[in-house]
């Protein structure tokens, strides 16, 4: 499975698409022409600019769009059969007229909505809809997606209208995960995917008009789009300015109606002139143990190091209270939050206690971080908090994302890690976050080290148990089950959940909401 911070070779190439033959290369869609009576209740010539704080990584493919603007950008251009609200993190029917229909236990059958088009005027065909999911399916193509949807057999179009799945077993969340595969137009994609995934086509709201490498990316409303949704200003601008410096200051100065990702220092000087709002997020900054490395494979030396940090101080001086201190693995904002049974508050005295019981007499590790300038401001707050630990000697060193994994982490060449994760981008429900970093082969074999203990393989049963559940109680109970384990083991374990603090001129838009995930949404949003 490819992270997010591994490009396979059709995103090196989109990203000399990207880059192009001059600095100023854009890559067009069909911008059509506007319809008076679909656009008669939006203003002529209205339009939302924006802040978005990560460059272009990948292209707009959702077989392999990971890169966080991209991510936001897919939002607005598909349309999957069921979508999760951005905002709210509700699932709501997109593409399907109509809640999917349990035939049996493993078959279940779509309709499609009437009138759905592609942005170039072609029908939304049940044969577009097999074509997605069977391409995500697929091996040969190694999308990152496939791991969230295991559980699909087969895909098949009854009719025009009628789509039927067959599933390998029993899953009660089918509904939820139908979130994860974007419809795309198959005579486009098989007409040339590396074009397509730089100029993406899709049935959602709005259509892809350009992208330029470290610039913006520009939308403008889909005219023919007639799902609940519908864009509200004709043009959409999403400047992409990864400095913090340049997105205050454009949004200070008006040239921006919202922005992503403010920074903590800055928050209450934009409060001055617009709304700042930060939401609690599932987003974590995690502690990470190579679990076959002596002797972080003891779990009284992992559990040592949680009491250890001062959770508060790094809270207080690294966030400005942004953040929470985890109580279990979701944030407690979650719907199936539950409090761990081990709970790490700050105590040294504890923490030395697990170090002697260990038999830990000196421990010299070195840790090792992401070069995130937020992580960057914890790391040595951690680190102070560990060499007041008698005998304890840690030394810190920063890297780039790519480095960290692809030079230590996934060689085995590492101690002890932090890093930030948020998997809640590709969807909400518990399986699918517990899944993330407790299942296959990526993280808990070849990064944390830890698929071959009795802990590992007791999750897995429970993770089956919940997927199979006949009800979402006792899921539930099972999720609750593997949530203790993870939380006294602590292989990998959040420290802290993040709040993302958004910005925006509520004097300008209308219906806006802040999320609690990296981009921003304007689905349902227009201009005063």
């Amino acid at each position: 499975m490819k992270t997010q911070f591994e490009l396979n070779e059709s995103r090196r190439h989109f990203m000399k698409l990207l880059a192009g033959a001059s600095a100023g290369l854009a890559f067009s869609g069909t911008l059509g022409t506007f319809s008076s009576e679909a656009f008669a209740s939006i203003r002529a010539g209205s339009s939302i600019e924006a802040g978005i704080a990560y460059p272009i990584s990948t292209g707009f493919d959702p077989l392999t769009a990971s890169g966080a603007s991209s991510q936001a950008a897919n939002l607005h251009i598909f349309e999957g059969l069921v979508d999760l609200h951005p905002a709210t993190r509700q699932p709501y029917l997109a593409l399907a007229a109509k809640d999917p229909e349990m035939k049996d236990e493993v078959t279940y059958h779509v309709t499609l909505r009437d009138g759905a088009v592609f942005h170039d005027g072609k029908p939304v065909t049940t044969e577009d809809v097999v074509y997605s999911f069977e391409r995500v399916l697929d091996p040969a193509k190694a999308s990152l997606f496939a791991q969230f949807i295991p559980f699909i057999e087969s895909v098949k179009a009854l009719d025009d209208k009628v789509v039927e799945f067959k599933l390998k077993y029993p899953f009660a969340l089918f509904k939820e995960r139908l979130t994860i595969v974007k419809i795309v137009p198959k005579h486009i994609v098989e007409a040339g995917q590396s074009a397509f995934d730089a100029n993406p086509i899709g049935s959602g709201p709005y259509r892809f008009v350009s992208a330029t490498k470290d610039d913006r990316i520009v939308f403008a409303a889909n005219p023919a789009y007639n799902g609940i949704y519908p864009a509200k200003v004709e043009k959409m601008t999403w400047f992409l300015l990864a400095d913090d410096a340049a997105r205050v200051t454009a949004q200070e100065s008006g040239r921006i109606q919202a922005m992503e990702s403010v920074p903590y220092l800055d928050a209450q000087r934009l409060k001055r002139k617009t709304e700042v709002q930060p939401v609690q997020s599932f987003g974590l900054l995690f502690l990470m143990f190579n679990c076959e490395k002596a002797p972080f494979n003891n779990p009284k030396v992992r559990q040592a190091l949680h009491y250890a940090i001062d959770t508060q101080k790094l809270i207080d001086i690294a966030f400005l209270g942004n953040a929470k201190a985890a109580t279990s693995y979701v944030q407690d904002t979650h719907p199936d939050y539950v409090k761990a049974n081990a709970q790490y508050d700050f105590d040294k005295a504890k923490a030395e206690a697990l170090l002697q019981e260990a038999g830990v007499k000196e421990l010299k590790f070195q840790l090792l971080s992401t070069d995130h300038a937020w992580v960057k401001e914890c790391a040595p707050l951690i680190l102070e908090s560990w060499n007041a630990l008698k005998g304890v000697k840690a030394t810190l060193q920063h890297l780039q994302s790519g480095a960290l994994y692809g030079a230590h982490v996934d060689k085995g060449n590492f101690e002890v890690v932090i890093a930030p994760g948020d998997p809640s981008v590709f969807g909400n429900d518990l399986d699918l976050l517990l899944s993330w970093w407790y299942r296959g082969d990526v993280w808990p074999k070849r990064r944390f080290r830890w698929a071959d203990t009795p802990e590992y393989a007791e999750i897995q049963k429970l993770l089956d148990e919940a997927v199979r559940a006949k009800s979402h109680e006792e899921a539930k109970v099972a999720w609750t089950k593997a949530i203790n384990i993870i939380a006294e083991q602590v292989p990998l374990y959040p420290i802290v959940h993040r709040k993302l603090p958004t910005a925006w001129n509520a004097k300008a838009l209308t219906d806006f909401q802040p999320l609690p995930t990296t981009g921003l949404s304007f689905l349902g949003v227009g201009r005063k």
